[in-house]
């Protein structure tokens, strides 16, 4: 399957891209699709085998990308792209794409952060998020709205699209 999913993960991953960066949302008109066409072509190529290995990288997606989203930190888009990315490389490149993904946004968030001019912002709220577990009683602080003109929130896709495409050429 990894060798047909080069062409079609790179349109979708550009497509989201390009739309978190515009609107902040990743559409489900381009995610939905894409992930039935990946199960489809996996159960019809490899049969139950294939379709196994898909439903493997759609929950992997799920899962790991679900779990950020509920604390707060990844929006649905994100989410729904991972898990359809996971339908077509299955769990064990979308492993490593998610590593590349985690060191992409790094990055990006650095540099996002830099260039909006809350560096040290950043770098505060870390330190408040890692020390303040240590104290009793602390709370974590409040969640950052996307449609806030204020928000520090930075679009996700861009960093799932460098880990993904990174993920085939590591292989």
């Amino acid at each position: 399957m990894h060798s047909i999913a080069w062409w079609p993960t790179a349109a979708v991953v550009t497509i989201a891209t390009i739309t978190d960066l515009r609107r902040r949302r990743i559409p489900n008109w381009l995610v939905i699709p894409y992930m039935a066409i990946g199960l489809l072509l996996s159960g019809i190529r490899l049969g139950l085998h294939g379709l196994v290995h898909s439903l493997g990288g759609i929950a992997l997606g799920l899962a790991v990308f679900g779990v950020l989203a509920i604390k707060g930190g990844m929006g649905m888009g994100d989410v729904k792209l991972c898990a359809a990315i996971g339908a077509w490389i299955w769990a064990q490149q979308l492993f490593v794409a998610l590593i590349f993904t985690a060191i992409a946004g790094g990055i990006l968030a650095l540099a996002w952060a830099s260039a909006q001019g809350f560096l040290g912002d950043l770098f505060g709220a870390i330190g408040r998020r890692i020390f303040g577990f240590l104290r009793p009683g602390a709370k974590p602080g409040m969640q950052l709205d996307v449609d806030n003109p204020l928000s520090r929130r930075m679009p996700y896709a861009p960093a799932i699209a460098i880990g993904t495409l990174i993920s085939f050429f590591s292989r």
